[in-house]
């Protein structure tokens, strides 16, 4: 099984305004220390079809944001996302349409594409969510190693990130359960699903189900 790291073998962005950045990444973590940048320049150049919420945070059509929710700048929230009570945006997020920050999660450095869910008392730093990617209950990125090194990304082989916060690299369609840590610099492929309470590190191959750290299986086509 392949352990894929690259940004076009983990994502299909069709975000308008993040698709160049995409492109232009040869692996998702060097996106990481550009997010802000790249929002602003955004808001600069002007972007149609979103509202001004506050200075720096920029909402894109039929966004619902519930009471006691903090969005700090720079944030550019896209079209039917819904954030929902004690939600905290701690700024340089960036998300595609129709994704859904839930009750008490808390959000910083990271990008979602379409229709990602982080519902219930997540926390995703420096981290890539890709299209229909979900966290479940009190899942988290872990984005900081112990010993305050730079992370280094274990697949098929060893990627020295150089940078020392870098949390989960969730591709299109990734479904991590309950209560799961994914550690620094972990990667998990395209529609591979994560069982409940799973402690996660290194690269996870696609279309797989990990039913601990190094329990994988191929998904057969009827899985359900």
């Amino acid at each position: 099984m392949n352990k894929c790291v690259k940004t076009k073998e983990l994502y299909d962005c069709q975000v308008p305004y993040l698709k160049e950045l995409f492109d232009s990444s040869e692996y998702p973590w060097e996106m990481l220390p550009k997010i802000k940048e790249w929002i602003l320049s955004l808001i600069e150049a002007g972007l149609p079809d979103f509202t001004e919420l506050t200075p720096g945070v920029w909402v894109g059509r039929d966004v619902k944001i519930a009471d006691y929710v903090t969005i700090e700048a720079p944030a550019i929230i896209g079209h039917g996302t819904e954030i929902r009570p004690g939600a905290y945006i701690r700024g340089s997020v960036i998300t595609g349409s129709g994704c859904v920050l839930g009750n008490s999660s808390e959000i910083k450095n990271s990008i979602l594409l379409d229709k990602v869910q982080v519902p219930h008392y997540n926390y995703v730093g420096d981290s890539v969510l890709g299209n229909k990617a979900h966290m479940g209950a009190g899942s988290i990125c872990s984005n900081l190693k112990s010993d305050g090194r730079a992370v280094v990304v274990h697949g098929d082989a060893e990627y020295a990130t150089g940078l020392r916060k870098v949390g989960g690299i969730l591709a299109d369609g990734a479904d991590v359960g309950c209560g799961c840590v994914v550690n620094p610099g972990t990667v998990v492929g395209r529609n591979t699903s994560v069982y409940p309470l799973t402690s996660l590190r290194g690269v996870y191959p696609a279309n797989c189900i990990v039913k601990a750290q190094n329990t994988v299986t191929e998904r057969k086509e009827d899985a359900l």
